[in-house]
């Protein structure tokens, strides 16, 4: 059986679901429903045969900590699906929050609040910091991951301030799922 494509998003709100799912509706991505939810409501094993149930792809799953700074519902399911074999990690959108004390994660590049890519990190309100590195509360497991698969960093999907609202368009949660799929190389057939 061939390795089903996920982009992985390291928030699970109801607001970044609509986000996700109106972002996902425009590029031909399966938002999978079952992962919605603050914390993550399955856990890894769980999540992967939700997800190798899903005729279509690629499916975009969520995982959310619920703002806890240790290891959560969230990241011990994200392990999980970083490491199974019946799924081929296309990129990770990793999700800034304010919660302290953190790691965090090196990026790839990140998306602004009004879709641009950068370099550097963003925060919660998808502002540039001078920091490569973004902090979160369900990215530190993704350490060992960084240069392996794109990890792209983001504001608050679906708000930063309303500029990532459902009625714009989401801009931002869009260009961060096109950035992963570009940078995967992910063509559909």
């Amino acid at each position: 059986m061939r390795a089903k494509p996920v982009i992985i998003v390291t928030d699970g709100d109801n607001t970044a679901y609509e986000a996700l799912k109106a972002a996902s509706e425009s590029l031909n991505l399966y938002v999978l429903e079952e992962s919605k939810g603050n914390p993550t409501p399955l856990n890894g094993h769980e999540l992967v045969k939700a997800i190798t149930r899903v005729p279509e792809e690629p499916v975009v799953v969520m995982v959310d900590d619920r703002g806890e700074a240790g290891t959560g519902a969230g990241e011990r399911a994200l392990e999980v699906l970083m490491n199974a074999p019946e799924l081929k990690v296309l990129g990770v959108i990793a999700v800034a929050a304010n919660t302290h004390p953190v790691d965090g994660v090196p990026i790839d590049s990140s998306v602004t609040d009004h879709g641009r890519i950068i370099s550097h990190a963003v925060d919660k309100e998808g502002h540039q910091v001078t920091s490569s590195r973004l902090y979160g509360d369900t990215v530190d497991v993704l350490e060992d991951d960084a240069g392996h698969v794109p990890i792209i960093g983001l504001g608050d999907p679906g708000k930063m301030h309303g500029n990532d609202s459902v009625e714009h368009g989401v801009p931002a949660t869009k260009r961060a799922l096109e950035e992963i799929l570009q940078r995967s190389g992910y063509h559909a057939s």
